[in-house]
C-alpha cells in the first residue's frame, strides 16, 4: 500500500515524538561513594551500575562519584532523604544516627564472620532494617557490600593488648557505639569526618584509625600507617541506599531493575571479599606494614566492649530482645 504525503507527515511526527519522549525519560542516576576506587564500595557500585543499565536495556545509567565528592557519607543520607541524590554507598555506622535500630549491626562483636554478616543482611533482620530505614530516614537499602573486619592501624607501635592503646589518639567516625567501644577500652577516641582522615593521619593529628583491609589499601593508608592489629570488633557492612522518593517516582519496571541489580550486586560483593582480602593483606605487608594479632585471643577486648557497650544501646536498637533474637539467628 502506498502512503500519501499527508499520511507520512503525521507518522514521522509521531515517531519523532516517541523518540524524543524516550530520550527525555532516560536518566543518568548519581551515586555517591565515601571510598576511593579499588575498595568494596566501588566494586559494589560498579557491578550494580552494570547490571542496572543492562536490566533497563541501556536506557538508564549510573554515574559514580567516589572519594566523598558529593559530601560526607552522612551528608549523602540527608541528600537522598530529600531526593537531591539518587544513590549512595556508605559505611553502615553512618546510617545509624538516622535509623538507630540499624545499630544492632554495629554493636561490637555481634558479627564474628562473613557468614554471620550474610545471614543477617539477607535474612529477616536485613528485611526489617530496610523497612526501618525507609520509615526513619527516607532511604531504602537495596544492596550490601561486605568489607571485612575493621582492623586497627596506627603509626606509633605494635598493639596487642587493650593496655597498648594507652597514649594513642585514634580516629573514629561520628558514631556513638564506636566511640563508646574505645572508651570501654580506656581511651577517648577522636571523631573525625572520613574525608579528613588521611590528612589527619598524615599530619599526626591522630595516630591511628580502624577500617577493613580493603579500605586501608584503597585509601593508601600504608603511606601514613605502619602497624595493623587484627581486632574483629565490627564487621564492616556498606549498604547501597536509594532515595525512597526517587525510587517511588520510577516506573515499576525500573523499580524492579533497581531491586534485582541490588540483590545480584550483593552476591557479587560476597565473592569479591572472599577473593580479594587475602591478597591485599600480603600486598600491605610487602609495602612495609606489620600485622599483629591481639593477645589472649582477643578475650579482654571482647569482655570490656560487650559488657560496657551492649547494655547502653538496648533501647536504641529496639530492646534487648532484638539483640537476643539476632544472637539466636546466629546460633549463639
Amino acid at each position: 500500500m502506498l502512503l500519501k504525503k499527508t499520511h507520512i507527515v503525521p507518522i514521522i511526527a509521531a515517531v519523532a515524538l516517541a523518540f524524543s519522549t524516550s530520550i527525555l525519560q532516560a536518566k543518568t542516576f548519581k551515586m555517591a561513594l565515601g571510598d576511593a576506587q579499588g575498595g568494596t564500595q566501588y566494586a559494589l557500585g560498579e557491578k550494580f551500575s552494570e547490571l542496572f543499565e543492562k536490566k533497563t536495556g541501556g536506557k538508564h545509567k549510573v554515574k559514580m562519584f567516589p572519594n566523598s565528592q558529593l559530601g560526607s557519607e552522612q551528608d549523602t543520607v540527608n541528600d537522598a532523604a530529600i531526593g537531591t541524590l539518587d544513590f549512595s554507598i556508605l559505611a553502615i555506622n553512618n546510617i545509624t544516627p538516622f535509623s538507630p535500630s540499624v545499630g544492632v549491626m554495629t554493636l561490637p562483636y555481634v558479627i564474628q564472620s562473613l557468614d554471620d554478616a550474610v545471614k543477617l543482611t539477607r535474612g529477616e533482620v536485613g528485611k526489617e532494617l530496610t523497612e526501618n530505614t525507609i520509615r526513619d530516614a527516607g532511604v531504602r537499602i537495596v544492596g550490601w557490600a561486605y568489607s571485612g573486619f575493621r582492623v586497627l592501624t596506627n603509626s606509633k607501635k605494635p598493639v596487642r593488648t587493650v593496655g597498648d592503646l594507652q597514649g594513642l589518639v585514634i580516629r573514629v567516625p561520628k558514631n556513638e557505639i564506636m566511640i563508646a567501644t574505645y572508651q570501654a577500652w580506656g581511651i577517648n577516641p577522636t571523631p573525625m569526618a572520613w574525608s579528613e582522615t588521611f590528612t589527619g593521619l598524615q599530619q599526626k593529628v591522630v595516630d591511628g584509625q580502624d577500617n577493613p583491609y580493603i579500605t586501608v589499601s584503597a585509601m593508601k593508608f600504608n603511606e601514613v600507617q605502619k602497624y595493623i592489629t587484627n581486632i574483629r570488633y565490627i564487621f564492616s557492612l556498606e549498604p547501597l541506599i536509594v532515595s525512597e522518593s526517587v525510587f517511588q517516582s520510577q516506573k515499576p519496571e525500573v523499580q524492579k531493575a533497581i531491586l534485582e541489580a541490588g540483590k545480584e550486586a550483593t552476591l557479587y560483593s560476597e565473592q569479591y571479599i572472599k577473593e580479594t582480602e587475602g591478597r591485599i593483606k600480603k600486598e600491605l605487608q610487602a609495602k612495609g606494614m606489620e600485622i599483629n594479632d591481639p593477645a589472649d585471643g582477643e578475650k579482654e577486648w571482647i569482655a570490656k566492649a560487650t559488657e560496657a557497650v551492649w547494655p547502653k544501646y538496648y533501647d536504641s536498637i529496639g530492646g534487648k530482645d532484638k539483640l537476643d533474637r539476632v544472637m539466636k539467628i546466629l546460633g549463639r
